[in-house]
């Protein structure tokens, strides 16, 4: 009988434990994740402003977080879309269907922008939306899923493509800045327009305050440091910018002030939606800007950025202090990352320096290979078009002149590398079978079969990219910029890891500490931290 009653005593101590390891364990899992993509953040600027810093934003994350120096994307040549499609969907553009933020349309020969979709109007925007062009789902998604559609999913950015991409196909809502009212919008395709965000759409208008607003640097400190090398060693002046042009707000949008509205929204995200107040796990996806002003060359306006970087590193502390007090830093998630570094840059004349340099026009390559194809096969338009650095060929053409493909494709390949300028080709085909040169790879998994060019053209370093059609010139670089990935609260471990780590396993990481399915296209495995 004693034995009996020690059984029972034994197993009911088991059970307790047993239960309060589960409960401990269930209590584990985020009550809220805050994504942030600063876009065009990079490591060696945040690391040369450190004396412009405070003890509350990239030193926090250096000290409390789990920080990956070396970051990158499985992809070349990201942007914005890309980039947030990736971090999002933990794949790349190969099987996401996001190459970037426009590509040719084949049926209308016309350039796509990648959340556009004439089926869903904008609310305080012209701009119609959604996520049609995202091909898998994004950890949003799968949070809704798991949840049963309970979570709040919310993205805010100061660009469409960054908010309805980081929103994804089941998210609450996606807000943007419109770039002519200045005004937070967003798509008929999620949820109505919140009450709370149009009570705070009046209170709170960028219309009406930007007139007042004046960019100048934050402090003394940031108008007496001297990062960049200016011409001829002389002390740069400190700037003054106001927005009042007829595309203020899109220059605004391209500033480090951008990040104080963003900021302002997600606070009252928090606290009127009620994000991360219960059981359920929501996720909030925020995007900053940390490129140079209104897109230019960082080198002319250097103190802007370092003054981006000042402000940044107070409006990050600005977001975590705040979350702390209503949410709590153990029940909540911080992933803070880049969008990579793909900034303009001034375009000079190398020559001068005896440096290998000249113009690429895609244009006159797009006319030359038709002249070619047309000596070849016979009168015809062969070729549609060219957007950025690749070309669209007439496949209906091809197709109903009974001609061979591969030949067509490896006579353009054969051609087009005997322009000056010219690095490298790549087909379609050549790239689909991803063998045979070194670093294909990435090119490969930024290629996608149903909206990317036939022909990919890789101009040599240093040579200008131009299109006389569009008036776009770029100045091509492969040099190696790393930027950080940082993990903050919720029980991790603070380290610091040097080894190189890729944006796609972002989102199974994000599963793992959720306990949810990564996103249905991610094929890598999370991060240990």
């Amino acid at each position: 009988m004693a034995i009996n009653r020690y059984r029972l005593l034994s197993s009911l101590i088991v059970l307790l434990a047993v239960t309060g390891s589960n409960a401990q364990d269930a209590s584990s899992v985020p009550s809220l994740v805050v994504n942030i993509v600063i876009d065009q953040l990079r490591s060696d600027y945040m690391d040369a402003f450190t004396p412009l810093y405070g003890q509350g934003g990239f030193q926090r994350l250096k000290e409390k977080g789990r920080y990956y120096s070396q970051a990158e994307y499985p992809f070349s040549s990201p942007d914005p879309a890309s980039a947030m499609a990736c971090l999002m969907t933990g794949t790349s553009p190969y099987a996401n269907g996001i190459v970037g933020d426009r590509w040719l349309d084949r049926q209308t020969l016309l350039p796509v922008f990648c959340v556009d979709d004439d089926t869903y109007p904008g609310i305080h925007t012209d701009e119609k939306s959604s996520p049609k062009h995202l091909a898998v789902s994004t950890i949003g998604d799968e949070l809704k899923v798991s949840s049963e559609g309970k979570s709040f999913v919310y993205s805010i950015a100061p660009t469409r493509e960054a908010a309805v991409l980081g929103a994804g196909h089941a998210g609450n809502g996606a807000f943007w800045l419109d770039d002519w009212t200045g005004k937070w919008a967003t798509t008929c395709y999620y949820d109505n327009y919140p009450d709370w965000l149009a009570d705070y759409s009046i209170r709170s208008s960028l219309e009406d305050r930007i007139s007042d607003i004046h960019w100048e640097p934050l402090n003394e400190q940031v108008a007496n440091f001297q990062y960049f090398v200016s011409s001829g060693g002389s002390k740069s002046k400190p700037f003054s910018h106001k927005f009042k042009s007829g595309r203020k707000f899109r220059e605004f949008k391209a500033t480090a002030c951008v990040n104080d509205e963003v900021n302002l929204l997600a606070k009252e995200a928090i606290e009127k939606a009620g994000l991360g107040t219960d059981a359920v796990t929501d996720l909030l996806t925020l995007t900053y800007y940390a490129g140079a002003y209104d897109h230019q060359s960082a080198m002319k306006f250097g103190m802007e950025m370092q003054d981006t970087y000042a402000r940044l590193d107070r409006q990050l502390e600005d977001l975590f202090d705040f979350v702390e007090e209503k949410v709590g830093m153990d029940k909540t998630l911080f992933i803070v990352t880049s969008t990579g570094y793909f900034d303009s840059e001034e375009l000079m004349d190398l020559s001068k320096y005896r440096i290998p340099t000249g113009v690429f026009s895609i244009t006159k390559a797009k006319a030359l290979l038709n002249m070619y194809l047309i000596a070849v096969y016979g009168p015809g338009d062969y070729v549609e078009t060219a957007i950025d650095n690749q070309l669209y060929l007439n496949l209906k053409l091809i197709e109903n002149r009974n001609l061979n493909l591969t030949e067509v494709l490896d006579r353009c390949s054969a051609f087009l590398i005997q322009l000056s300028g010219v690095k490298d080709v790549y087909t379609s085909q050549r790239l689909s079978l991803g063998a045979g040169t070194p670093g294909i790879s990435k090119l490969r998994n930024a290629y996608n079969p149903k909206c990317s060019g036939d022909i990919l053209i890789q101009v040599s370093p240093g040579w200008q990219l131009k299109n006389e059609d569009t008036h776009e010139q770029s100045l091509s670089r492969e040099s190696y910029l790393s930027f950080p990935l940082f993990f903050l609260g919720a029980g991790i471990v603070p380290e610091k890891v040097r080894i190189p780590v890729s944006i796609d396993q972002v989102a199974p990481t994000v599963a793992q500490a959720l306990r949810i399915r990564a996103p249905n296209a991610c094929p890598q495995a999370p991060l240990n931290y």
